[in-house]
């Protein structure tokens, strides 16, 4: 399975495969702005199911299941008023990472395809492709993080505090962690956070583009330009639906860990506090809310990849991976 993924050979990249040549900044100017419609406006969208999610990871033994959760939080909010809760956070940080995430990866895909064709040569770069892939999207998550982190500390404090102890709306809350905490207040979670957004990143695309690559290269053996924008768009969504699947599982655990750290004031080291909350996490917590995230992330990751390319498209682009 390595050698598949890692070393398929196919019969020709352009580009968009990331083995060669390059674009100009127009063109990575209007795939950043896709990637702030992709992921500020899906993140924003499931935020009700990202606070029962983060719930049951920062506080597992008051949230237990998906139902309970759901219940607990209308009993104690006296209503529907805790599926808005953080949602401005949301929507500035993930727009920020977003228009990083998927327009670095662009650039860093031209970047290491053009090096690596000009090493080892064109044919070598098409058959180690996924190489190219993950470590396009590995550097641009480093820099997408540094851009969320601020925002998703801020979010994940107003989505699981304690009724009172925290502001609910975002300014207030901005300005409590940044006088009690200072710049280490938002940023002691970026290990954490690269810890599960470079995983879950490389397997979005890389999982993305090998998915596009068995369906038009090795099933219906056609190129995407041959088919219609409404099938190319379909077969967008079921690609980045099962690439979210994979993400979900490979970064869980990081997303456990992420939500406990960042929920609380902490004083130690980040590897002490780590420890800390690991120990105190009952057996299987790391996966507590997996099922949520699953449904989340898949469903988020489709629907991702479809606003993506369905904004390359409007901009005359070529859908990615063709």
């Amino acid at each position: 399975m390595f050698r598949y993924f890692f070393g398929q050979p196919a019969e020709c990249a352009g580009p968009s495969h990331g083995t060669s040549g390059g674009h100009d900044l127009s063109y990575y100017s209007k795939c950043m702005l896709g990637g702030v419609f992709a992921c500020g406006l899906t993140h924003t969208a499931v935020c009700p199911l990202d606070i029962v999610k983060c719930n049951m990871q920062a506080n597992y033994t008051k949230f237990k299941s998906m139902k309970s959760s759901y219940q607990a939080l209308v009993a104690e909010s006296g209503g529907y008023s805790w599926m808005k809760l953080g949602w401005l956070p949301t929507l500035i940080g993930y727009s920020l990472q977003g228009s990083a995430k998927f327009g670095f990866y662009e650039v860093f895909k031209d970047l290491y395809g053009g090096a690596f064709s000009s090493l080892f040569g064109q044919e070598k770069a098409v058959t180690f492709r996924s190489i190219i892939w993950a470590t396009a999207s590995a550097s641009a998550e480093f820099f997408a993080d540094i851009l969320l982190c601020p925002f998703e500390a801020v979010k994940v404090r107003i989505q699981t505090s304690a009724k009172g102890t925290f502001p609910e709306t975002f300014v207030p809350g901005w300005n409590q962690i940044k006088a009690t905490e200072g710049t280490n207040g938002f940023y002691k979670g970026i290990a954490p956070l690269w810890g599960r957004q470079i995983p879950y990143t490389i397997m979005k695309f890389v999982v993305f583009e090998k998915v596009v690559a068995i369906i038009f290269e090795d099933i219906l053996r056609c190129k995407r330009d041959d088919c219609s924008k409404g099938f190319n768009l379909s077969m967008t969504f079921l690609a980045g639906y099962i690439a979210g699947v994979v993400c979900a599982v490979v970064s869980h655990p990081a997303d456990s860990l992420f939500t406990a750290y960042n929920k609380k004031k902490t004083e130690g080291s980040f590897m002490v506090e780590i420890k800390k909350i690991y120990a105190e996490m009952p057996p299987g917590g790391l996966w507590k809310g997996l099922v949520a995230r699953i449904f989340m992330v898949g469903t988020l990751t489709g629907l991702q990849w479809w606003i993506y390319d369905s904004w390359k498209a409007a901009c005359g682009l070529k859908p990615t991976g063709s």
